[in-house]
């Protein structure tokens, strides 16, 4: 394991997620680690639907995933500490990047946020839920 914390945010809901990062942070800085944060873009879903989508526009999707991010981290953590920040834009489903990524860079933690729980959910979102059955590191979760 890296000495680094992963922290997945949801940039189309920021100010659900700025307490998520705002953990993240000092929990890095407390640890002294590097923080990485994920948002994930979904992707288009069955093959017929992501027929209508070229290239180019996936490609401006993300683009503009990552000014957001920049921009949400930025408002929330500060345009010093976001320099050290590591941001990662994946495409896909959330709990599946989230976790793809922290089997890459193997991070001491994943922090996440508990969002829209589902009675079946247990009170916990369904990704948040995910991420914590499935991933080999410690996951905080932030209500």
């Amino acid at each position: 394991m890296s000495n680094s914390i992963l922290c997945a945010i949801d940039i189309s809901h920021p100010d659900k997620d700025n307490k998520v990062l705002e953990a993240a942070a000092k929990l890095a800085v407390m640890d002294d680690a590097q923080l990485d944060v994920i948002t994930v873009v979904p992707d288009f879903g069955t093959s017929l639907v992501s027929g209508f989508f070229n290239e180019e526009h996936k490609e401006q999707i993300i683009s503009e995933a990552k000014q957001s991010l920049k921009k949400q981290v930025i408002k929330v953590v500060g345009e010093d500490f976001d320099k050290k920040v590591r941001h990662i834009i994946a495409f896909g489903k959330t709990y599946q990047e989230v976790l793809k990524v922290a089997e890459k860079t193997e991070p001491s933690m994943i922090v996440v946020g508990a969002h829209k729980p589902d009675f079946s959910d247990y009170l916990l979102g369904a990704n948040a839920a995910r991420i914590i059955r499935h991933s080999k590191c410690t996951v905080h979760v932030v209500r």
